[in-house]
């Protein structure tokens, strides 16, 4: 776990950096710097875009971490890795094509409830193919073991540009479509440095032989397509549905909540990098102890990590809800359900890793294809009864469903399990320090009030988790970077 914890450490610190320019561009300048129709215009578009991102990649992000390990010889390498570079162009080219020649029926589908999200398709299809080739570039430094610089691109980089551009926007030196176009300009850019450090570490020697196990790559690379897509849609799905169904400003509100919650998603993002290239390698290796011990140690890790940042998040959230505007407070019960489910897909550790770089990746696509109907037929039935409570509703269920049913795969495949009496022992401290300290406010300033009961709070739960060294992970990091003793 050497590697793993080393770069996780740095990965989560440049992933919390790139949280805090998120919080304050989405808590404080997007609320106050555009307009709320505009504001959830933004969130539809991203949103949209990070749905058919998975598409315009054509899966080779996961491809390319599965099969690298799997080639000995540098012919065979370059010319897999070649195959990598233009497979997606594939899907780009029809698509570009598809979209330019049926734009006004395309726009008016998903405009039918917001004409305003008819102007801003090819800035959402130009976000999609950048999103897509950053992944492409990002997983060919992942292999190399390398994750630090694209994990800061990935999480930092866009947040601070579009930090930048709201100012801009503010002092008037952008107009509002102007800002559109810069939005979608700043993922561009992240795409070609991100191109630019992948081949610095190695240059692509373009070659067009032929690929030994060339069926198995391209139908791994064609499953993945949806397979690999599945995490990203059952969290985005919900915004594009809303936009649908709903005014479109209520996606603002949503987008606050979703941004608050997936703050407990960090730690798990952050190791995730270097999971998926350590699975993908035991698993070619056939060394499944080493693929058990991966598992048990990031799901505790995690789990520990996870929830200390879902306690700081249901513990402070009504205080949160006073500093922030307050029409944007109706997104409470989502932050509190989408919390939960976060937390349960943190604690799971590898099992995303595994299950995506095995053989049984077939079985991740029937789950997913279940999970994508269900989670729009439960979209479809809570929206129009309870708004944006009602998408959170079926997000929730869906994630459940969908990592209880990856859960006992992996444990039916491999005969490994994630949780151990340790795992029981973080539940247990988690709910009593809900118990203590959610009914309890301070009678103060909302910041100060959070900033107490936090520290209350930290202390008591680092106290715990390093007395009875919960995990020998944490415990060794705490003393090296802090200098306990």
């Amino acid at each position: 776990m050497g590697i793993v914890a080393s770069q996780s450490f740095k990965n989560m610190v440049s992933t919390y950096a790139g949280f805090v320019l998120g919080a304050i561009n989405t808590l404080f300048l997007y609320t106050e710097f555009l307009s709320v129709e505009y504001y959830g215009m933004v969130g539809y578009m991203l949103s949209l875009a990070f749905v058919i991102m998975p598409l315009m990649a054509f899966g080779v992000h996961n491809t390319l971490v599965k099969f690298y390990s799997a080639f000995k010889t540098r012919l065979s390498l370059n010319s897999f890795l070649t195959l990598m570079l233009f497979l997606p162009v594939l899907l780009i080219i029809p698509l570009s094509l598809i979209t330019y020649l049926g734009y006004n029926t395309i726009g008016d589908f998903l405009s039918n409830t917001n004409a305003i999200i008819k102007n801003y398709l090819w800035h959402t299809f130009i976000v999609a193919v950048s999103l897509a080739y950053f992944e492409v570039f990002y997983a060919w430094s992942k292999v190399q073991m390398q994750t630090v610089f694209g994990n800061f691109m990935k999480e930092v980089f866009h947040r601070a540009g579009t930090m930048t551009i709201l100012f801009l926007l503010y002092f008037k030196v952008l107009d509002l479509e102007q800002f559109m176009w810069a939005l979608v300009a700043i993922y561009v850019l992240r795409m070609l440095i991100m191109m630019v450090y992948a081949f610095s570490i190695k240059l692509p020697v373009i070659t067009f032989k032929r690929v030994s196990n060339i069926k198995s790559i391209l139908k791994y690379s064609f499953l993945i397509i949806i397979a690999g897509s599945i995490a990203t849609v059952i969290l985005d799905v919900d915004k594009v549905m809303l936009g649908h169904y709903i005014n479109i400003k209520e996606i603002a509100y949503y987008n606050v909540a979703i941004f608050i919650a997936a703050v407990i998603a960090v730690p798990q993002r952050s190791m995730h990098q270097i999971l998926m290239p350590l699975s993908a390698k035991y698993l070619n290796e056939k060394d499944f102890k080493g693929l058990e011990d991966l598992y048990i140690r990031s799901s505790l890790n995690l789990f520990i990590v996870g929830g200390f940042i879902f306690l700081l998040i249901i513990l402070n959230i009504n205080q949160l809800y006073h500093i922030i505007p307050s029409e944007f407070s109706g997104g409470l019960f989502v932050v509190l359900i989408i919390s939960l489910s976060k937390l349960y897909d943190t604690a799971l550790g590898s099992n995303n890793a595994i299950l995506f770089n095995s053989d049984y990746y077939r079985m991740v696509l029937v789950l997913g294809v279940i999970l994508v109907v269900l989670i729009v037929l439960l979209n479809m039935y809570f929206i129009p009864l309870f708004g944006i409570n009602g998408s959170a509703i079926a997000t929730f269920l869906a994630i459940f469903i969908y990592n209880s049913i990856k859960l006992f795969f992996v444990y039916k495949k491999f005969k490994i399990f994630p949780f151990t009496i340790n795992s029981i022992k973080i539940g247990a401290l988690i709910l009593v320090c809900i118990l203590l300290f959610y009914f309890w406010d301070f009678p103060f300033n909302p910041f100060v009030n959070i900033a107490l009961k936090s520290i209350l709070m930290t202390a008591l739960y680092a106290f715990v988790v390093l007395k009875y060294n919960f995990s020998e992970d944490i415990s060794l990091l705490v003393k090296r970077y802090l200098k306990f003793k």
